[in-house]
């Protein structure tokens, strides 16, 4: 069976999982881990993808992020990529170092943004690399320590998961601090790395009582929430597919974007196209990357070789066409 495509848009909230192949070590050292989390932290700057809770642990990692304009496809590719090259190169190795493709679960925020938060955190616990609360307080590589105070880490989204516990820090973080230890007796949550509504609906039990009652729900892997929600995503996701082929369908390609960009920036068609950091020229450049990556639904990775620049390039790109699409109010197709 074909893989599905993840679902994803701007600001959607995103449990990504990563496993080490064949579930190997993918962290030897703090070195390791040091180098992975500068990394992290620029990428998320670049892309503006929003981090709010993350552990590393020897063999996988989890972050809960909030994508940006640029797809978190994206991210991940040019985060492991690079990971894998420094990682490799420093430990004299070939291969891969990460499994598959990483996971990404599409979550419903009102329900289970506070619950990942918490369980991400818990990670180290249950991994047995810390044994208690005292010791996640200090330990360096989950967001834990960030949240209560003991690290800084500038990448990390701390006040938007306080502000849910109190407005007056201390008062949050102590807040955060009950909520956390009143989950460390759940251990392994099973119902919080995806399945949609058979997740929410506690297993096949749950949905089988509710076949009785012949209310029937939506269930996709990719997605964590209950029906409504699955159901609205699946939609979003069906609706982006449409948009961009009835875009493909009417003949808009490359070249169409290049003539809209030249005629809402009022530059010539061979300067979107051109190499340079000329104003006019970054600007036309970042429009087209951005039409051509979230509307047409282009990768990155094609564009990069068309235009001669770096996938991070492109990506900076789209993000940068973005902020003009919007300041200047423009649109790829006039309704």
């Amino acid at each position: 069976m074909p893989r599905r495509s993840r679902i994803d848009a701007v600001g959607a909230l995103q449990h990504v999982m990563v496993r080490g192949i064949e579930r190997g070590v993918i962290f030897r050292s703090d070195n390791d881990r040091n180098h992975f989390l500068t990394r992290l932290g620029k990428i998320l700057h670049d892309t503006e993808t929003i981090c709010y809770a993350w552990a590393l642990i020897p063999n996988h990692f989890h972050l809960l992020l909030r994508t940006g304009p640029v797809p978190i496809s994206t991210v991940m590719r040019r985060l492991l990529t690079g990971y894998a090259l420094w990682y490799n190169r420093t430990h004299h190795r070939n291969g891969h170092v990460f499994q598959n493709r990483f996971k990404s679960i599409l979550c419903q925020e009102d329900v289970y943004f506070l619950e990942l938060v918490r369980y991400i955190h818990l990670n180290p616990i249950r991994a047995g690399l810390v044994e208690d609360l005292d010791e996640l307080g200090r330990y360096a590589y989950c967001g834990h320590s960030a949240m209560i105070g003991e690290v800084r880490n500038p990448w990390q989204a701390t006040e938007r998961v306080l502000r849910v516990f109190g407005e007056k820090l201390g008062e949050a973080r102590q807040a955060y601090k009950v909520f956390v230890e009143q989950g460390v007796s759940q251990g392994r949550r099973q119902d919080l790395t995806g399945g949609g509504f058979l997740r929410s609906a506690r297993g096949w039990e749950g949905v089988d009582v509710l076949r009785e009652t012949k209310v029937y729900r939506k269930n996709d892997e990719r997605i964590l929430g209950d029906g409504d929600f699955v159901g609205c995503a699946l939609a979003s996701a069906e609706e982006a597919f449409e948009k961009r082929y009835a875009l493909r369908a009417r003949g808009v390609d490359l070249g169409s974007i290049t003539s809209r960009v030249s005629a809402v920036l009022g530059v010539k068609p061979e300067e979107v196209w051109a190499k340079g950091k000329y104003r006019r020229i970054v600007e036309a450049r970042s429009l087209l990357c951005y039409w051509a990556v979230r509307e047409l639904g282009l990768t990155m990775s094609s564009l990069a070789r068309k235009l001669g620049i770096s996938i991070p390039s492109v990506s900076e790109s789209v993000t940068r066409g973005r902020t003009i699409a919007e300041t200047k109010g423009c649109v790829l197709i006039e309704t």
